[in-house]
């Protein structure tokens, strides 16, 4: 949609995804008329197709918008939204809320941060996970809740969490499989 080309590197973090200049140009003019009050949302289709924002899709909407970069750039560090380094396939938000908190939140936390071998804020090597943390999913009910772009798994243990995490990484394997099969 917003033109970032996956790469199909695993195993490595990459700085920069190819991005599709066509596909941009359509967000951009077909989309949002090429109005700069559309920035937000011209930048989240980026996000929604590529995981992140990568530098030369910036550049390319400033000079496109005929926007300083500098304000490009002042609003995708503004919204937590946005990140300007590659993330997962699956983003995994812990929630540290009041009641996730006290029903162990934290301790699913830090299994997760072992299984994964990442800490919060980091994104696996071959890209598959990010783990976040945030303060309140508004399912305070199911604590400890874990969201998996934005699937909620409630009612979690540090075994729990793991099961989850696992469904996941056999979902990302088979995806990869298929992937594999149709390329050969």
């Amino acid at each position: 949609m917003a033109g970032c080309a996956d790469d199909k590197e695993a195993g490595a973090q990459v700085e920069q995804r190819e991005v599709d200049f066509r596909t941009l140009d359509d967000v951009i003019f077909t989309r949002f008329d090429g109005d700069t009050e559309n920035l937000i949302m011209i930048l989240q289709d980026i996000t929604a197709e590529c995981n992140y924002l990568p530098r030369g899709a910036l550049i390319y909407v400033a000079e496109k918008l005929k926007v300083p970069l500098s304000e490009i750039f002042g609003a995708a560090t503004f919204y937590k939204a946005f990140s300007l380094t590659p993330r997962g396939k699956y983003i995994v938000n812990v929630c540290l809320g009041t009641a996730c908190h006290v029903r162990g939140a934290e301790k699913v936390k830090e299994s997760l941060e072992q299984r994964l071998n990442i800490y919060e804020g980091e994104t696996t090597e071959d890209l598959k996970f990010t783990l976040d943390t945030v303060r309140c999913v508004g399912c305070c009910a199911l604590g400890p809740v874990v969201t998996v772009n934005e699937k909620a798994h409630g009612g979690l243990d540090r075994a729990k969490a793991l099961k989850v995490i696992e469904k996941y990484e056999k979902e990302a394997s088979q995806t990869d499989s298929s992937m594999e099969r149709g390329m050969s």
